[in-house]
């Protein structure tokens, strides 16, 4: 089905359980990516309280990190319900974030070791989902528009 700028996958596909199972898997591993970015802004929530110095950049850092688990999980219920165009943002996503939060972490010296640490954890979280995502059979399930 096409509507104006939006591509919908075949039911049949998308509904079929293998499907469902894997968009699942990719759920859990969006939260949790979610439930890390939420524990690294807890920490530097109390931090913060507390006098303890967090930099702009710490804030920044979560902020974008909790925004993109957010985003990603709602990306990830629309492609399990057949929405090509999320689905391949989910994909981009799954991929790119990782990369980015870990090459951003390494910068020497910018961040705090225990901040790297969770960060780096919830972006590895998203790894696994990256591999289901991109699978032959779960791109069968959503065909280019023609």
């Amino acid at each position: 089905m096409e509507t104006p700028d939006r591509t919908t996958a075949e039911a049949g596909y998308v509904n079929h359980p293998h499907t469902q199972q894997a968009f699942g898997k990719v759920k859990r591993f969006v939260a949790v990516y979610g439930a890390f970015s939420v524990a690294v802004l807890i920490v530097i929530v109390i931090l913060s309280v507390t006098g303890r110095e967090v930099t702009s950049f710490m804030w920044g850092r979560t902020g974008g990190m909790f925004a993109s688990a957010v985003v990603t999980y709602w990306l990830a219920v629309l492609a399990s319900r057949g929405a090509r165009w999320a689905y391949v943002r989910v994909r981009i996503i799954s991929v790119i974030v990782p990369i980015a939060i870990i090459a951003i972490d390494g910068i020497p010296g910018a961040l705090p070791l225990w901040f790297v640490a969770l960060q780096v954890a919830g972006a590895l979280a998203l790894v696994p989902a990256a591999f289901i995502v991109n699978r032959s059979e779960l791109r069968a399930a959503f065909p280019k528009a023609r």
